[in-house]
């Protein structure tokens, strides 16, 4: 950038007092907020952010310095505008497995369908047969736990609380039970990715990538 297309000193002095009335309007909205979904809080904290960004660019422009505080973007998270006090909710959860040991996943399988005709009805000797029969025998969360048993390795996962108004009437969705999803509804989401242990190796500490989880919190400045 040239000299002539700088930002001067008045300007970034400006920005960096909006950002100081923005922190002092936020704290404001914090203190008088009516429940945990203010959206007087969530206008506060947009503005904030937007504060932020910009005395962040101002500041970068004209100095070649930067903020210690990184402001959401839609690939971080979007944030949460659905109903305060939801009357119901949705628990959405997509864990990935790669196949590591086909063998092993298809002898486990083999195992269940030598103990139930209709699990040996639908296995075809195959990664895929094993597959329906082993979900079909046990819940997931019992094979999250024994991945390794069944020739897996786990890849990442993420859960999402999302609210709903109302309780869906019974089969309204089973023809696309992940499509009706709005990410502005979830009011909470955890996620495990090797990616944190990477990222936490970085700084020098350790950290098994299985016990690593990110709760994406709405709203928040996240330092960076």
């Amino acid at each position: 950038m040239s000299d002539a297309a700088l930002p001067t000193v008045a300007e970034v002095r400006a920005a960096a007092e909006a950002v100081k009335e923005a922190l002092d309007r936020h704290l404001a909205a914090v203190e008088r907020r009516t429940g945990d979904e203010d959206p007087a809080v969530y206008a506060a904290f947009n503005e904030l952010a937007a504060a932020a960004e910009e005395y962040d660019e101002l500041l970068y422009d004209r100095y070649d310095e930067v903020t210690p505080f990184e402001i959401p973007t839609p690939e971080d998270g979007v944030p949460y505008t659905g109903p305060a006090e939801p009357a119901a909710f949705s628990v959405l959860i997509r864990r990935d497995y790669a196949v590591v040991e086909p063998q092993r996943l298809i002898a486990q399988a083999e195992r269940v369908a030598a103990h139930d005709r209709e699990a040996e009805r639908v296995h075809d000797g195959g990664t895929a047969g094993a597959l329906g029969v082993l979900f079909g025998e046990y819940e997931p969360d019992e094979i999250a736990s024994r991945y390794k048993d069944f020739g897996l390795e786990e890849g990442d996962s993420t859960l999402w609380i999302a609210a709903s108004e109302d309780m869906a009437e019974p089969g309204d969705w089973l023809n696309s039970p992940f499509g009706h999803t709005d990410p502005e509804d979830v009011m909470h989401r955890f996620d495990v990715s090797s990616v944190f242990d990477e990222e936490t190796d970085e700084f020098g500490e350790d950290a098994d990538a299985d016990e690593v989880a990110d709760e994406t919190a709405r709203p928040g400045l996240t330092p960076a």
